[in-house]
């Protein structure tokens, strides 16, 4: 793979789940019909569990997956204790709507966890380890690319160099788009970098839309960027 192992004690395995995700990217089962879908990085994500049990065609990515399913999954369980913990002394953060309490956001997190763990172990094949800015993925592999709550709001420890590139990647594997949810930092403000991201995409001739969602746990964070490739776009991405 070309990269070293990461420390499971730096790994921050938490997942959400294939509603989310279907909320979170404004998607519909027949939507996804056909096509070959990336979930990146993905964690402890069940969307790829759940949307290859309904018969499509997702794959999941993360640097986390180099570890053995065991060992990610009471991890998981760690990390979802944890942040449930620290949730309670910063519940103001939060809209409680999409879950009504805490004990439903556990209940959430916990399945999520357990459908991916038990879905790596049945198809190991579908959860590939991948550390970004570089995925071992061919040109134009995968139709959909879907990446959540990593770039833009991580914009304090992953820098401007990492997102273009990280991007630029997600370009080079995508044939037709790429959905990135949310657009604000972990303080809930819109990320330093998506502007300069917007402007640079657009200069370079890809169509890009914000487009508001029907999802909101965190303060501000109801809004995803699309990004489309189209003939008009430059093949060749530089930063």
């Amino acid at each position: 793979m070309g990269h070293q192992k990461l420390d499971l004690e730096r790994i921050v395995f938490i997942g959400r789940s294939y509603e989310e995700y279907k909320d979170m990217f404004n998607l519909s089962d027949e939507e996804l019909a056909g096509k070959k879908i990336l979930d990146c990085p993905a964690g402890a994500c069940s969307f790829t569990a759940i949307a290859n049990s309904k018969g499509l065609n997702s794959t999941a990515a993360d640097i986390a997956y180099d570890h053995s399913e065991d060992a990610l999954y009471h991890k998981g369980l760690k990390d979802i204790q944890h942040a449930v913990e620290q949730m309670k002394t910063a519940k103001n953060n939060y809209v409680w709507k999409y879950f009504s309490d805490m004990e439903a956001l556990h209940k959430h997190r916990l399945q999520a966890l357990a459908d991916s763990t038990a879905d790596r172990k049945k198809s190991p094949n579908k959860y590939i380890p991948a550390a970004l800015p570089s995925l071992p993925f061919s040109d134009n592999e995968f139709d959909v690319i879907l990446s959540a709550h990593f770039l833009f709001m991580y914009d304090d420890r992953l820098d401007e160099t990492f997102h273009f590139q990280t991007i630029k990647e997600f370009l080079r594997v995508a044939r037709q788009e790429i959905r990135i949810f949310p657009l604000v930092d972990l303080k809930g403000k819109r990320s330093i970098y998506l502007d300069k991201v917007i402007e640079d995409l657009k200069n370079k001739g890809f169509t890009l839309e914000e487009v508001n969602v029907n999802y909101e746990f965190q303060e501000n964070a109801n809004t995803m960027l699309v990004i489309k490739k189209n003939e008009h776009a430059k093949s060749s991405i530089a930063y």
